[in-house]
């Protein structure tokens, strides 16, 4: 606004970040999209889902495991989690059991500890709607790895520019207040020396 030089840079600063974290901000969004089509297509496909999407955690378990495993292995009305450690509903099973059993002894269905291990599976597990199988798709699973790290890269990228973009902002005012008094403070010295 004082038609000082610097203002330029700030401008151009502010023009390239801005253009920069828009651009990765949609660059991150396509390759979301890209993951979460692909596990609705490829991993839980074979299940028929009638849910779409849900929290991103869920998303990473997908990564990490082949399977979600079946949620209840018993076609009863009674709940029986699996015990296939190498699936991921298994896997938190095993956790229920470690942190709520003791001396690996299972006790009766109807203790305590047996409900509330009962109770952390139920809030952790994978339940029906939710199902997946990498199976015979290890390189779609393998893609679908690489692009929630792509993802996730991009997205940190675009947080960066953010950031950046606020500090250029903080800096450019700071920069304005700053000229603004030492230009006030030179107009009184000088005003003073016309009055003298």
């Amino acid at each position: 606004m004082r038609g000082q030089d610097r203002g330029a840079f700030y401008l151009v600063a502010e023009a390239f970040l801005l253009q920069r974290f828009i651009s990765l901000w949609a660059q991150a969004n396509k390759e979301e999209d890209l993951y979460r089509n692909l596990a609705l297509k490829v991993a839980r496909a074979p299940f028929a889902p009638s849910m779409r999407d849900t929290v991103f955690e869920y998303f990473e378990q997908m990564g990490r495991y082949g399977q979600s495993g079946p949620y209840d292995t018993d076609p009863g009305p009674r709940l029986v989690p699996p015990v296939d450690e190498g699936t991921y509903n298994g896997n938190i099973w095993a956790l229920a059991r470690r942190t709520f059993f003791t001396a690996n002894t299972t006790p009766p269905d109807t203790s305590i500890a047996y409900q509330s291990a009962l109770a952390f599976y139920r809030s952790h597990a994978i339940g029906p709607n939710y199902q997946w199988s990498w199976e015979q798709a290890a390189i779609e699973q393998d893609l679908f790895r690489q692009t929630i790290k792509q993802g996730d890269d991009t997205f940190r990228q675009a947080t960066q520019q953010l950031g950046l973009l606020l500090a250029n902002h903080f800096i450019s005012a700071v920069d304005a207040l700053v000229s603004e008094r030492l230009s006030r403070g030179g107009r009184r010295r000088l005003s003073g020396r016309l009055i003298d």
